[in-house]
Formats: C-alpha cells, sequence, structure tokens
C-alpha cells in the first residue's frame, strides 16, 4: 500500500516513522487504555486475534484499517500473536499525556518474540524456552542458547551437521538465529518448520569474530574472551556475539542476570539423537505427545518449577564422569535412607516461588509488589534449608549449601518495604508498608486527616444552615463541592458559589472546602508517586544482589531435582547402581519404569541383563510380538541412563558400565513430507548407528530389514550382526528372522535369547521371561487371534501355513541335521564335496530365481550333501 505520509495527521506521522523501524513487527502502539495497530498490522492482527477491524481518521481521503487491545488485557494476546510466531513490538506513551505539549512521546519499550518471551504467565513454568544462535564456517557449527527468563546461557560446537540437529532437537528452542544471507542446511531448516520453530535472520557483521568478542568483552566485563574459555571454541564464540546482541536489542534493558557462559564438549553428556530421545519416550511419549506415558512423568517429582526444569535437562543430559555420577547417587542415598530429612527439605521447596524467573522480571522492570512478597516469602524459608543439609557431606550437599546464600538484608529490606498483601495492580498504591519513609508517613497522614475534616465541615455547615440533607461529594470535574437539594436551595448563604444545577439539587463550593482539596488531592497524587518511586529503588537495591540470587536459586533447583529422584526411588523400590568404568551392563531383575507404573495393578516380570563387549556383547532375542521383546529392549536403555543421571534404578542390583551413546531402532513409519519410505527411514537410522557406535555405545534395534522384500532384510539383518559384533558394541537386538539365531557360535560375542511362552492347544501364555536359546516358531496366528482377527482368517492361515513350512529351510534342516549343537559344529569345509555336486551348484542361477524355486533348489543341495 502506498501512502503519501505528507497528508497524515502528526499522531499518524509519528507512528510510522516508529513503524519503519519495526518493520518485521506488529507494532502495539499505544493510545490512552488502548494499544492500537493502523493499516497492514491491523489487517494481519485482526485475523490473527480474531477481533474486528475497524478504521480511523488518518489525514489521508481513506480512512485507516484499526484494530486495538486494552492495555489492561494485552499480554494474553500478545502470547496468542507469539504463538503463531508473529513478533510484536510495543511502543509505550514516555509521558503524561496531560503534560505533553504536542504529540506525546513514544518509543518501543520491548520486542517479543517466541525466544524472547519474559512474562512468566506467557511461559510453561516446568521447561525453559531456549532462543538459540547458529554460526558455522568451513570447520564446523557453533551453538549457542539461551534461556532469557532463568539466565541461563550455554554454548558448543560440533563439526558435524547431525549432532547439530541432535543438539537443537535437544534444547527444543523456541527460535533460532542465524546470519543474514547464510543459507541454513536443508535437513535443519526442514526440522525447523516442521516443529513450528521461528527462524530469525539477524545482522550478519554480529555473526563476525570481532563484533563477537566485543559484545562478550562489554557484557560480561572481561579483558578478553580468552578468559571465559572461548579459545578452544572459536565457532561458538560467533554463536554467542550473534544471539547477546539480538537479546540485548529486543530486551532493551541491561542483561544483568546473564553472569555467566556455560562452554561445553559433546564428550561431556552422552548423546542420544532424534531418534533414541523419540523411541525410549524420555520427556514426552511418541503418539500423544504428553508427558504422561514418558520417563519424565514417572520421576519428575519435584516441588518447584526450578527444580522440573533442571530434573529434565539432567535427564537429556546424562553424565559421563563417574565422579560427578557417584556425587548425585551418593546425595540421593541420604534422601531415600531418611525419611524425615526428605520430607522436611520438600516441605520446604513447596514454600519456594520459581527464584530464577521472578529474577529476570526484576532486570526487565516488569517486577511487581507481589512478585517482591515472593521473593521474600522464598527468601524466608533459605535458612531452615540450610540447617536441614548442615554436615552433611556426601554428594552434592556441601556444594548446594555453600551456593544457598541467606540473603536475609534483602529479605528483611524488603519486608520493610512491601505490605504482607499488596494489592493486584500498582496504580491502586497501598503497597508501601508505614513507617518506611517518613514523608510518605505524613502525606497519608494528611489524607487519613483529610477525611476527617472533610467530615467536620459537613456537620458545621449543617449545623450553620439548618439543611440536615446538606452533603459533601467529590468528581473528577469539581473535585470537592457542597451538594443540597432542589427543596433546601433557599436557605443556601450567599457565600456558597454555585458550580452545578442538577434535576434534584444544586452543587456549591466555598474557599474553605477548595483549599482543604488542594491539601487532600495534593496529598493523594504525592503519595502515589512517591510509592512508585520507592518501590522503583527498592527494585535497584535488591538488583545489586541478583548474582547471588541466581546462585541460589540453580542451587534449590538442583536440590529439588535429587529430592525427586530419592522419591521415585523410595516409592518405586529403586536401588541404587554400582556405576563402573568397565565395558559390563549388569542387571538383576530389572523393571521397565513407565510401564510398571502404568500397569501398576498388574505384577511386573522382571528380567535380568548382563552385557559386555566380549562374550556376552550381542543378544538375538527371538519370541512372539507382544510377548515383551520391546519392553525388555526399551528397560535395558532406560536403567543405563537413569544410572548416569544419577538416579537409582527400578532393579534388584545394577552395575552400569558407563556408555557414550545409546542408539535406538524401534519401528518405522513413512516420512512422506521428506519422500521417504518406511525402509528409507530404518536404513537412514540404522546408517547413523553403524557410522557412530563406537565400543563404549549401547544398541537397542527393534527388527531390522522387515521393510523390505525377506532375504534383503535377512542379508540386511545378518551383516549388521557381524559388523557390530566385530566392533565389539554391546548390542541388544530384537528380530523375527529365526535363522539370524545360528549365529550363535559361529560369531563371537552373539548369544541367542527367547521370550518364554507356554502352549495350551491353539492358545499361548506370554511368561513375559527372558531365557537362553531361540524361538522355533513365531506363534503370529496365535497372537492375530488374540488381537481379535475372525475364526474363519485364523483357520485359513492356518491351513496355509502348513502348506508354507513344507518348504521351510529351517524346519528341513532341522529334519536332515540333528540337533542344534550339532548344527554350530556343522562347517562345510569339513567334508569332501564330490564332482557332480559342484557342477550342480555351478549351474544355478540365483538371479533368476524365485523365492520358491530358491528354496527347492537348496532343498536339493542339501538332500545330495546328506547323502555323501
Amino acid at each position: 500500500m502506498t501512502i503519501d505520509r505528507s497528508k497524515l495527521t502528526p499522531m499518524m506521522k509519528q507512528y510510522f516513522e516508529i513503524k519503519d523501524q519495526y518493520m518485521e513487527y506488529i507494532l502495539m502502539y499505544r493510545l490512552g487504555d488502548f494499544y492500537e495497530m493502523f493499516f497492514e498490522d491491523a489487517i494481519k492482527a485482526s485475523q490473527a486475534l480474531e477481533i474486528t477491524l475497524t478504521a480511523r481518521n488518518c489525514g489521508l481521503e481513506d480512512k485507516a484499517p484499526l484494530c486495538g487491545v486494552p492495555h489492561h488485557s494485552v499480554d494474553g494476546y500478545i502470547k496468542r500473536l507469539v504463538d503463531q510466531g508473529i513478533k510484536v513490538a510495543i511502543c509505550e506513551q514516555m509521558e503524561d499525556p496531560a503534560l505533553a505539549k504536542g504529540i506525546v512521546k513514544r518509543e518501543v519499550v520491548r520486542i517479543i518474540t517466541p525466544g524472547t518471551i519474559t512474562d512468566p504467565d506467557m511461559l510453561d513454568a516446568s521447561n525453559n524456552n531456549y532462543i538459540a544462535s547458529v554460526s558455522f564456517d568451513e570447520n564446523g557449527f557453533g551453538l549457542a542458547y539461551c534461556d532469557i527468563t532463568t539466565g541461563v546461557f550455554k554454548a558448543t560446537e560440533m563439526s558435524q551437521r547431525t549432532t547439530l540437529l541432535d543438539e537443537i532437537i535437544k534444547i527444543e528452542p523456541s527460535e533460532v538465529i542465524v546470519p543474514e544471507g547464510r543459507v541454513l542446511d536443508d535437513t535443519i531448516r526442514s526440522y525447523l518448520n516442521s516443529a513450528d520453530i521461528t527462524v530469525t535472520e539477524y545482522l550478519a557483521y554480529a555473526f563476525e569474530t570481532h563484533a563477537s568478542r566485543h559484545v562478550i568483552q562489554r557484557l560480561f566485563d572481561v579483558f578478553s574472551t580468552e578468559s571465559l574459555g572461548f579459545s578452544e571454541y572459536p565457532i561458538a564464540l560467533n554463536a554467542c556475539g550473534g544471539l547477546l546482541a539480538y537479546v540485548e536489542e529486543t530486551a532493551k534493558v541491561p542483561l544483568a542476570h546473564i553472569t555467566e557462559i556455560d562452554l561445553y564438549t559433546q564428550g561431556h553428556f552422552m548423546m542420544l539423537d532424534k531418534f533414541t530421545r523419540r523411541n525410549l519416550e524420555l520427556v514426552e511419549t511418541m503418539r500423544s505427545k504428553e508427558k504422561k506415558g514418558s520417563l519424565l512423568w514417572v520421576v519428575d517429582k519435584t516441588s518447584t518449577a526450578m527444580g522440573a526444569r533442571k530434573l529434565k535437562t539432567w535427564m537429556e543430559e546424562p553424565l559421563l564422569d563417574k565422579g560427578q555420577i557417584d556425587r548425585r547417587l551418593e546425595t540421593v542415598e541420604v534422601l531415600v535412607e531418611d525419611l524425615m530429612l526428605r520430607s522436611d527439605l520438600r516441605t520446604l521447596l513447596k514454600q519456594v516461588y520459581d527464584l530464577e524467573r521472578l529474577v529476570s522480571k526484576l532486570v526487565y522492570g516488569s517486577m511487581n509488589p507481589r512478585d517482591m512478597i515472593a521473593l521474600k516469602n522464598s527468601l524466608m524459608v533459605l535458612p531452615d534449608v540450610k540447617a536441614c543439609i548442615q554436615g552433611q557431606i556426601e554428594g552434592e550437599f556441601e556444594t548446594i549449601h555453600t551456593e544457598i546464600y541467606p540473603l536475609e538484608d534483602v529479605r528483611t529490606l524488603i519486608e520493610s518495604a512491601i505490605v504482607e498483601d499488596p494489592p493486584f495492580t500498582m496504580k491502586d498504591g497501598g503497597f508501601i508498608q508505614n513507617g518506611f519513609n517518613a514523608d510518605l508517613d505524613e502525606l497519608r497522614d494528611i489524607v487519613k486527616n483529610g477525611k476527617k475534616w472533610l467530615l467536620e465541615v459537613e456537620q458545621r455547615e449543617r449545623e450553620m444552615t439548618g439543611i440536615k440533607n446538606l452533603k459533601i461529594g467529590f468528581n473528577k470535574v469539581f473535585g470537592y463541592y457542597l451538594e443540597i437539594s432542589k427543596g433546601s436551595v433557599k436557605d443556601a448563604p450567599d457565600t456558597y458559589i454555585r458550580k452545578q444545577t442538577l434535576a434534584n439539587a444544586e452543587r456549591y463550593i466555598t474557599p474553605e472546602l477548595k483549599t482543604l482539596e488542594e491539601k487532600i488531592l495534593g496529598a493523594e497524587e504525592k503519595i502515589n508517586r512517591l510509592e512508585q518511586e520507592l518501590f522503583s529503588n527498592l527494585k535497584s537495591q535488591v538488583m545489586a544482589s541478583i548474582t547471588p540470587i541466581r546462585k541460589t536459586a540453580g542451587a534449590v533447583a538442583s536440590l529439588d531435582a535429587l529430592l525427586a529422584f530419592s522419591e521415585c526411588s523410595y516409592r518405586y523400590g529403586y536401588v541404587k547402581p554400582k556405576i563402573t568404568t568397565r565395558d559390563d551392563i549388569r542387571i538383576k531383575n530389572g523393571r521397565h519404569p513407565v510401564i510398571e507404573r502404568i500397569f501398576k495393578d498388574s505384577i511386573f516380570v522382571p528380567n535380568d541383563t548382563y552385557l559386555n563387549g566380549k562374550e556376552d556383547q550381542f543378544y538375538i532375542i527371538t519370541g512372539p510380538n507382544m510377548a515383551g521383546k520391546s519392553t525388555y529392549l526399551r528397560q535395558v536403555a532406560l536403567i543405563t541412563l537413569m544410572a548416569q543421571i544419577g538416579c537409582f534404578v527400578p532393579a534388584e542390583k545394577a552395575e552400569i558400565g558407563i556408555v557414550d551413546r545409546i542408539f535406538t531402532r524401534v519401528g518405522a513409519s513413512d516420512d512422506l513430507s521428506q519422500g521417504q519410505s518406511t525402509f528409507m527411514v530404518e536404513m537412514s537410522e540404522l546408517a547413523n548407528i553403524l557410522n557412530n557406535a563406537t565400543p563404549n555405545s549401547l544398541i537397542i534395534l527393534d527388527e531390522i530389514g522387515r521393510g523390505t522384500s525377506t532375504y534383503d532384510g535377512l542379508s540386511i539383518a545378518w551383516s549388521v550382526v557381524e559388523y557390530l559384533a566385530e566392533k565389539s558394541t554391546k548390542t541388544l537386538f530384537a528380530t523375527h528372522y529365526h535363522e539370524l539365531t545360528e549365529l550363535e557360535g559361529l560369531v563371537k560375542g552373539v548369544k541367542n535369547y527367547r521370550i518364554a511362552v507356554k502352549e495350551a492347544k491353539d492358545d499361548i501364555l506370554f511368561l513375559r521371561k527372558i531365557e537362553p536359546g531361540g524361538a522355533n516358531q513365531s506363534f503370529g496366528v496365535q497372537v492375530a487371534k488374540l488381537a481379535g482377527v475372525p475364526i474363519p482368517v485364523i483357520k485359513r492361515a492356518k491351513e496355509i501355513l502348513a502348506k508354507l513350512e513344507v518348504n521351510d529351510i529351517n524346519r528341513n534342516i532341522e529334519k536332515m541335521g540333528g540337533s542344534d549343537s550339532a548344527r554350530e559344529s556343522y562347517s562345510v569345509s569339513s567334508y569332501e564335496i564330490d564332482e557332480s555336486l559342484y557342477k550342480y551348484i555351478e549351474t544355478v542361477e540365483v538371479d533368476q530365481m524365485t523365492p520358491i524355486e530358491a528354496m527347492n533348489t537348496l532343498y536339493t543341495i542339501v538332500s545330495k550333501f546328506r547323502d555323501l
């Protein structure tokens, strides 16, 4: 739309001067008690918010499209816009309209994007709201991310695109900042689009090394970025610089609560790719994307929002350092064994508000008196928390005790300044304590006595005039006045000055009443102004303690997360795992932590596990569907992960050798948006595992090769077993390819296990128990019957199965080859093959055969071989 700005009204000219600086944002322009939006912004906002689009005179021939929202309820509208990925700029009146000469001065005071929301009411208290930035060069990628409501700021770098994507998926940012003009990798951009994550291009200059160093040195008040550890993180340095510049520009306040940058390498934590996070359902379920049914749902027994966020972070970042893991486990052990300590601490922490986000409200200027009381009440609990853990030296207690600051001076200051139950809005006044400020007390005395004085004047004038219904009233136009009914007007003294005539009364003023008015109203205005000033000073004083408050919040969050570990461990009968640096995993009577809670009225059948990189390295697990193979696989992975986050585990006993990564290949579905079939997705996940697994990894495979033909699938699965066995990677492989059980004894480290099943005529009973050996059938027809497939279909399936089994390779081998042990020692090279058999094999054209022809040919070869 082309607009002739020379014809605009002065106010609309001011609007466009501001709008020109924020073209990518919807500009909410403050006009009195409303935030107004004009022209294209109005059209876009009215559609997004589903509010009426109107129009306003703007100086042009056509009126300007207009929509507006009340200032007192603007936060709800902002959230709806931001949830739709729309960025908002808040333009406030910077002076009192009553005192302004000409157009009221206005400025943008807040920019709100998905990653820069600061109002806790607009956020999920149990989740961080991260904003991330990505930088990249020929050597790799840098990633920085920050929660501006808590001050958490982290950065890392990596050489591979897949690792970058895994980190982005882990932190789930609501917004990602990239250098303007740089092309983001298609895979990463596709994920960001599918996850509704806002991508914002920002000045490329801000991501350059010189600019990044400058902003970091200035904000953290250091001479060199090397002092913060950036000498080993040159690409991450640029990601941090770009992110800090963007956040500083949008926040428009000093970032006082961001006091440190946590630089970490991929070697600090267990690597969990997107498939593993999804398949193990760590924080949400695969299907419904809900917390209930996830591992987090089971473990999260936190009492504070800070603790909930900390626990989720720990769950997504299992530790690799044995000392760190042991310290957490020792703390949990003390809490599990000391019921009174655990109970007392949980009771205390339930009284602690979200200190991290209260601090952010302080920084961004949105803290109100009720927030200040929440801070004070939280600080009151801290001495008791410290007293509870005083003298505890096991695990993390000593560190937590040290980092919880009593902050008694801050608590005392707030207590002396703010009334215990302040009003919801500051404009109502009355939130500063009596006795806190002498000038305020004097003004309040004037107001209090003023009411008394007015009552005295009213009584005296009634007695003097004899008008019994005379009364003193007030309105904003005339101030205080004397009101006399029409029937008594004749008795009004000549000294009364008439100001207003009503249908049933007359209103008057007197010099004495106006003098009182000046005293009373002047005092009320001064009280409101002074209370605002005193509260502003209070915030500045509290701001000086922002660093110890943040450290305290972090320590309380860690304590709360450890308490959650201990509470679920105590409730559900978990045990302390022994952490080792060996390559074995020993679990006695392990259980699935989620399944046993979902079906808590049923008896969960526990199972043992012994894995290492040598003789017991690769489990081939067979058995029918629904028997519990997938549950067993996942429970081993979850128990390992729980141990490495420092939590007790659902087992009778567990020794966990630290694993660097957990890989999972569980099920698959078509990714049509990427043009990938089920089999392509399956092979992509498999490739990721084979290319990145190490001898210290744990691999969970639930079916391989099922998405293609039987022979192709079996070939791939067989080859995978050999490849991973060669790498000595601990692997659990559930499969329906019973042919793979032949590998036990042929490939080092491979062991056969099966799910025990009890047969009763045509029915089966799943015993849910893992036992040595391979399954000799899949019980597919019986499972179909259990699932409710119609009886005629079941009967026909049995007939077809009987015919197919005639040519089944394994069954014919069983008939001809004898026992399992005989086949294990079976070696073609130990027999002399006669010339006729050799020539027959030479003539076989495998590529031209159908599967049935291949089976028959193989049967012929076996028969000839047997007769030798």
